[in-house]
Order: structure tokens, then C-alpha cells, then sequence
């Protein structure tokens, strides 16, 4: 799937709504870039693509395809890198399955998903599909540490045009619940690896009766890498949710379970089916050996156990007694009856808790009425973040966005720094016993004692990574001169540690009195109330804090996370530019194929591509990239003052529409421009005739608006016809080429 084999920008295809904006987004991209000799290649790292490259002998040589991901693992780790990053699917299991389905159906000889793989072979085909879940795609390509904030003009836009907020009422019963103890908080150990400790561990299991089992053997462990190990009490869990569900029902609000099964591929899932089985308890202690035989797994969700279950008249009345029980629940869709448990990759935490907050607390009930809700976030690590911003606009009311400041992001991310890279060191304890990694050296680093079904995790940041991490905060800070916060718990085990390399770097720097250590709940407050202000704040957090802050803030104060400027400085002098954090949208995909109306908002594709020129221009002194990537940041401005962005509505302008906007303002921006004549005479004709055929352009898009949209598939969708509805204009076409 590569167009060149050394472009200068690769732009990546993805799934879904960007996928489609692509479609009609890319052609002009190549097109003004082309002008300027800049190259523009792809490489495809979407779900389907990347299912298709991890089973080539089961595909006809037309139809394999190369492993683009692990080829583009390897560019980030060079100085050349300039790859543009539009948001992918990080899969559930059922997101992963119908893609199967999906690719199988069109001809694909795909082996099917094993539930429960019995033979090696089964176990293979397993292990194959299981490293494309979750979060596969970010931890490969972050070869850096993440600089994420708001464009300037975007900021000043949002301030200018606010969105909606809901009202804060100072007795609003929305509240966070998390567990009291025996989380992953609570029984975290950490250390950082000395020379004598470095080389490679492994990790094991030791039963009551004195077996060991080797659950994963070479865990290389650096010289300074801070190495985590914690658990979760399943029995823990499944009180603290029964407590839950009773207490939320005592206050009459809604139930919502907020989790990240998509990124915590291992953790989060088994959390989320224990959710499920504590609201339908009563039917899985009725049923269990029935809902067994119908292979039900919780961890799927209630609607594939809704699909398993639907012809027994028993377990579908118990299922009906026992909702009829529970206090209302948080809808994903009410009018398509699909709630909070349904699927586990619906309710993103770093995304359902900002619409939460930004609605004044409400949630959406199953009749399509807003409420107050019980926020379930039943591991502490994180939680507080959500509990504090809820207690600060109880008490201050929702935030001014038109005077609001601004929390940017420093996050440390690269080599799978965190629990994001700990999918591979996540296990189900498989009884009574003890979980523990062992050294290179034959000493034991951490051990836990742990019960059967317990949820045990390692995680690792490394040295490097660390320290790149702390020296872009310093030269984050030195050039905008903010407040600068280390959002670390030194109660924290990981945290803690973190500390011993924060502290003595920035004295070292003479910069220690530019900067504070907050755990995190303080951090929280403090940059609430530096915004309320009209101040900005940096927040300098680790990878999992990183996710969630830059969807808080930025829904907070522009309305939606989508518009952030996402820029991964690679460790090895590259450049990654991410098109912000709105995720692939589904729903506008929807949308799109009912109504011919894509309301996904190429902003950060603007944003990205701006910032990718300008890099392309200062690494290889291409002038000419320079003035291109000028008129671009230009051409996001227009989109922004002239109010082009897409509207949510059929018949309005929707994404296809800021597209040609976009080309518009950039041909004009790079008409007018006085530093490269050739540039200039190029586009200015252009420029004329984008102006002067703006009616004709705007109305052939607008005509096939309201119709449903055929795109040839919905993971793999068929390229000619997507380009047919994605590029509606044969008048535009025809000047971009």
C-alpha cells in the first residue's frame, strides 16, 4: 500500500470517519504538495489492513498485504521520519470480530477468531489476533514523547465562538465511585532497575502446591527503567460493583461504568465483564451452566449476550426481572436501546467522562431523559482527575470558555512507557498463589500474593524516554513561560520513583523553582482554577494521564478534543504529528451511509499537516515546504474565521465542503504570498478558478446530500466508491487534478 518507497511525508490510512475525509482530503494534499516537489506516500496501519498483514499465507498474492505498521515502527526510529498520524481503531473483540467478518465475506480466507483455542495451532491463530487488539498502533509508532496543545487560532476561535455547556448545580448527585482499596493503586510496587538487577526477567506464577509456571519468560529489564508490578482483587471488584449498582440505586441516579477497554486490552475487558455479570447477578447464579453452553462471555458485553441468549424464554425473563431491579442506566444510544454494558469498547473513559462534565454532570437515561449519574471508575490511579473537576464545578459552576485559559500537555510516552504498554505482562492469576518477576540475577523484584481470576499487571517506563520527557517539559515551559506541573503521587509507588529522576534533573537545570509535583487530584484543582483565571497551565504527566487530559481539557474549553495540535518528537529526531484525539467516530460513519452527511472535522488534519511541512522545511531545508506549510497554517485560519467547519445536519456543509474551503484559502494564501515567485504563478490561476466556481463546486457537493451513501464495505471499504462519495465535485476535481 505504499505509493513511493522514500516519500517525504507518509500520511497514514486509517478506519472510519478520518478514513473517509481522507478519501477527498488527501487528493488536494498531494496535489499542493506535489507543487513544491514534496512527495506524500501512505502506509495503511487500519484494523482491516492490519488483520491482512498478519495472515499472508492465508491470502492469494494479490490480495497480501506488507506489515506497514512494523515497517513504519521502524522509519519513527530515524531522523527522517515526518509521518502524519490519523486516529485508528484500537480494537475490542468485537470490533475485531466483524472486521474478520467483514474481510472473509469479500473473499479474504481468514481463519475465524478462536473464543477458546484448543489445539497449538488455534492458540497461534489467537496470539496473532490478539496483538492487533487494543492498543497496537500507538505504542509501535510513539517513538517520542507527546507535546499536545490548542492552535492558537483555535483557542482564540472557541474563545470567540463558545460551544454549549451545561449548567453546574450545586446539588447535582453526580458523583465518581472507585474502589476503597485492594486496586491496582493500592498494591502497586515499583523499583528502578540498578546494573547488578538489568537483563532478562521473567515473569512467573507459583501455585500453593509449589508448580511454577513461567507466564512470560525474556521481560528485558534496562538499567534505569522503572519497573511496576500491581494487582486487583477480583473479589474486591465484585463487591465494591454490587455496592455500586445498590448505592446508586439508594440515590436515584444512573449506573455508568467508565473504562478503557480498547487501549487496557488485557485489564479493562475482565473489569468490564465482571460489571456485567454484578448487574445481571442474579441471572448468572440461576443460569450459569445454560449461559455457559450458549458461550456466553461477559467480558463481550450485554449485546452479544442479549444475541447468545434471545431464544431462551427463561434467561430473557430473568434478564427482564432483574433490569426492572436495577436503577436506571447510562445510554450509549437510547433510541437504539444500546446502554453503558452493552459493548466494551463504547464507553471510553478519556471520552464519556468529558461529555459527562461538559453537560453539567448529566447522563442520558433510557428514555432519552438527562440525569445525574454514578461515574464508576473502580481503579484509583486515575479517578480522582474526574472526581475533583466534578467537585470544582459543583462549587464554581461550568466553565467560562470564552474567557477560559488553556492546558496544554507534556506526556510521556515513548518505547511503551506505562501501563499502555503492559498489555503483554497482564494475566489472570490462574489460582491461589504468588505472581512474581524474577531477575536476571535470580532475585525476586516484586511479588504479590493473588486468588484465582485476580488481575495482575507489569508495566516499565525507560531511562531514556524519562529524561527526554523531563527536557521537553523544561523547553516546554522556557518558551511559554506557564505554570508547569509534574502531576505525580508520591504515595504512588511508580509515581514515587518518577520523582527520584524529575527532581534532580530539573535542579541541575536551575529550573526547579519553575515547576511543582501534585498528585494528581491537586494538579486537577490547581489547573481549574489557573484556567478560570484565564492562565494556561502545562500538564506533565505520564502516558495514561496524557490520553485522558488531552480529551478533558480540550472538550472543556474548545468543545471537542479533535482540534488539538499532536506533535510526538521522536527520540531519534523525526517527527510524528497526530491529528488529534477525536477517535475514528463511528457515528458519523453512520451518518454518512444513511444520509450522505460526514460531519467528522478535518481540523486536526489542518493543524497536523501544517506543522508536518514546517518540520519537512527546517530538517531538509526545503524552502519550498516552508512556504507551502505557511499557507496551510493560513488556509486552517480562513477554515476557522470564516466559520467553514462542518455542521452535524444533513443539507448543511458538512467535511466535504471545509475540503474545498481548505483548498480554496491555501491556493490563495499561496497566490498572494511573496517568497516564492514559481509558487505564486502556479496557484494563482488556481486560486481564480476555485473563486469563481464556488457555486457550481458547493452545490454538485450539496446535491447528493440526504441519500444513502453505498461505500462498498465499513472496515475495508471499496476505494473507487468511496472516492465516488467523497468526491461528489467533478467541477472541483477537475482543478485539483
Amino acid at each position: 500500500m505504499t505509493d513511493s518507497p522514500t516519500p517525504d511525508i507518509i500520511y497514514t490510512i486509517v478506519d472510519e470517519a478520518p478514513e473517509l475525509a481522507s478519501a477527498s482530503l488527501l487528493p488536494i494534499v498531494r496535489s499542493f504538495a506535489g507543487a513544491a516537489g514534496v512527495s506524500v506516500g501512505t502506509r495503511d496501519i487500519s484494523l482491516a489492513g492490519r488483520i491482512l498483514a498478519a495472515f499472508p499465507e492465508h491470502l492469494t498474492e494479490a490480495q497480501r498485504q506488507s506489515n506497514d505498521l512494523a515497517i513504519l515502527g521502524e522509519l519513527v526510529k530515524t531522523p527522517d521520519a515526518n509521518v502524519i498520524k490519523l486516529p485508528n481503531i484500537s480494537a475490542s473483540v468485537p470490533q475485531l470480530t466483524a472486521a474478520i467478518a467483514e474481510l472473509q465475506e469479500k473473499g479474504y480466507a481468514l481463519p475465524d477468531y478462536p473464543e477458546e483455542p484448543a489445539t497449538d495451532a488455534e492458540k497461534e491463530i489467537r496470539a496473532r489476533y490478539d496483538a492487533i487488539k487494543g492498543s497496537a498502533v500507538n505504542p509501535v509508532l510513539r517513538e517520542g514523547n507527546s507535546d499536545r496543545r490548542a492552535a492558537k487560532a483555535v483557542k482564540n476561535y472557541a474563545r470567540n465562538n463558545p460551544h454549549s455547556m451545561g449548567a453546574w448545580a450545586a446539588d447535582s448527585k453526580t458523583k465518581v465511585s472507585s474502589m476503597p482499596g485492594d486496586d491496582f493503586f493500592a498494591n502497586e510496587k515499583s523499583a528502578t532497575i540498578t546494573a547488578a538487577q538489568a537483563g532478562d526477567a521473567k515473569i512467573e506464577f507459583a501455585g500453593k502446591d509449589g508448580s511454577v509456571t513461567v507466564l512470560k519468560d525474556a521481560y528485558p529489564l534496562e538499567e534505569g527503567t522503572v519497573a511496576d508490578a500491581t494487582f486487583m482483587s477480583v473479589k474486591a471488584l465484585s463487591a465494591f460493583l454490587a455496592g455500586a449498582i445498590e448505592d446508586t440505586k439508594k440515590d436515584g441516579t444512573m449506573f455508568s461504568l467508565h473504562m478503557k477497554a480498547t487501549m487496557m486490552k488485557v485489564s479493562d475487558p475482565i473489569i468490564f465483564g465482571y460489571a456485567v455479570k454484578a448487574w445481571l447477578a442474579p441471572v448468572f447464579e440461576k443460569f450459569g451452566p445454560e449461559l455457559d453452553a450458549l458461550g456466553v462471555n461477559p467480558n463481550s458485553g450485554m449485546g452479544d449476550l442479549l444475541e447468545r441468549v434471545k431464544d431462551n424464554a427463561g434467561i430473557m425473563a430473568a434478564i427482564e426481572a432483574v433490569t426492572g431491579e436495577r436503577p436506571d442506566m447510562y445510554m450509549v444510544d437510547s433510541d437504539r436501546g444500546i446502554t453503558n454494558l452493552h459493548v466494551p469498547s463504547d464507553v471510553i473513559i478519556d471520552a464519556s467522562m468529558p461529555a459527562v462534565i461538559r453537560a453539567g454532570g448529566k447522563g442520558w437515561d433510557q428514555n432519552g431523559e438527562k440525569g445525574d449519574t454514578n461515574c464508576v471508575i473502580p481503579d484509583r490511579c486515575y479517578a480522582p482527575v474526574y472526581d475533583e473537576t466534578i467537585n470544582f464545578f459543583k462549587a464554581n459552576g461550568a466553565l467560562d470558555v470564552t474567557t477560559a485559559g488553556s492546558v496544554a500537555n507534556v506526556g510521556l510516552m515513548a518505547q511503551k512507557a506505562e501501563e499502555y504498554g503492559s498489555h503483554p505482562t497482564t494475566f489472570e492469576a490462574p489460582a491461589d498463589g504468588q505472581i512474581r518477576i524474577v531477575l536476571a540475577n535470580g532475585n525476586t523484584l516484586h511479588e504479590h500474593t493473588v486468588e484465582a481470576g485476580d488481575i495482575w499487571r507489569a508495566c516499565t517506563v525507560k531511562k531514556a524516554p524519562i529524561e527526554n520527557w523531563i527536557q521537553l517539559a523544561i523547553d516546554r515551559q522556557r518558551l511559554t513561560g506557564s505554570e508547569a506541573i509534574f502531576w505525580l503521587d508520591a504515595n504512588r509507588a511508580h509515581d514515587a520513583e518518577l520523582i527520584k529522576y524529575v527532581k534532580p534533573a530539573l535542579e541541575a537545570a536551575g529550573v526547579a523553582d519553575k515547576f511543582q509535583i501534585l498528585a494528581p487530584r491537586e494538579a486537577t484543582r490547581q489547573s481549574l482554577e489557573t484556567i478560570t483565571a484565564g492562565k494556561d497551565s502545562i500538564a506533565i504527566t505520564g502516558n495514561v494521564l496524557r490520553d485522558y487530559l488531552t480529551d478533558l481539557f480540550p472538550i472543556l474549553e474548545l468543545g471537542t478534543s479533535a482540534k488539538m495540535l499532536s506533535i510526538v518528537k521522536l527520540m531519534n529526531g523525526g517527527g510524528l504529528f497526530e491529528t488529534g484525539a477525536g477517535g475514528s467516530a463511528p457515528k458519523h460513519v453512520q451518518q454518512l451511509v444513511e444520509e450522505n452527511h460526514l460531519r467528522w472535522d478535518s481540523m486536526g488534519e489542518f493543524c497536523a499537516l501544517g506543522e508536518s511541512l514546517n518540520f519537512l522545511a527546517d530538517s531538509k531545508g526545503n524552502a519550498k515546504a516552508g512556504v507551502i506549510g505557511a499557507a496551510a497554517e493560513a488556509a486552517t485560519q480562513g477554515i476557522l474565521d470564516n466559520n467553514r467547519s462542518p455542521s452535524r445536519k444533513v443539507g448543511q456543509p458538512d467535511n466535504r465542503d471545509s475540503h474545498y474551503w481548505f483548498a480554496r484559502y491555501w491556493a490563495e494564501a499561496l497566490a498572494a504570498q511573496g517568497g516564492d515567485a514559481e509558487l505564486a504563478a502556479h496557484f494563482a490561476p488556481i486560486a481564480a478558478e476555485l473563486a469563481a466556481k464556488e457555486e457550481q463546486i458547493l452545490a454538485e457537493i450539496a446535491a447528493v446530500q440526504g441519500k444513502p451513501a453505498d461505500l462498498g464495505g465499513y472496515f475495508r471499504t471499496d476505494p473507487a466508491k468511496t472516492a465516488a462519495v467523497m468526491r461528489p465535485s467533478a467541477t472541483l476535481n477537475a482543478i485539483i487534478g
